[in-house]
């Protein structure tokens, strides 16, 4: 078995009432949601947070994916972990975790494919080398797991 590892990003978020389902769970739109913001934040944390003057900001999501693997309980704190799994010519693909604070076990697990777009034509676009080189640290490396 394969997994990723590699250098992350990681923002802790807050689960409040409004978040939960019935069963008082966390709703399964709020995954993507709390993903949506750590990626922001990532991007954040590499300087393309802003409207700024940066080609590499106009892109389109082309996937969400999201395992439901464990539910988040009541009300609290939860980390979303980010990684860059994989860069091609113009696309990117994200993975994310969704993590309780006391343990690394993974409440969902997910991945976001976006590609980048010229914003006149809205045609795919390689991504520049500068942003290459930003996120390049961020890039996992596959490792076998060892047999049980």
């Amino acid at each position: 078995m394969m997994s990723l590892m590699g250098r992350f990003f990681e923002q802790t978020f807050g689960v409040y009432f409004d978040d939960l389902d019935s069963f008082r769970i966390l709703h399964n739109a709020r995954y993507l949601l709390l993903f949506e913001r750590a990626v922001g934040a990532f991007w954040m944390n590499l300087g393309f947070g802003g409207f700024q003057d940066d080609p590499d900001q106009f892109h389109l999501v082309a996937r969400n994916e999201v395992d439901y693997l464990s539910p988040v309980s009541g009300v609290g704190k939860v980390r979303v972990r980010v990684c860059i799994e994989r860069i091609g010519k113009s696309s990117l693909t994200l993975a994310f975790r969704l993590l309780p604070m006391d343990r690394d076990e993974d409440h969902a697990r997910g991945k976001r494919t976006i590609v980048r777009v010229d914003p006149d034509t809205m045609k795919a676009v390689p991504w520049s080398d500068s942003f290459r080189t930003a996120v390049e640290p961020y890039l996992a490396v596959s490792v076998a797991e060892p047999a049980p």
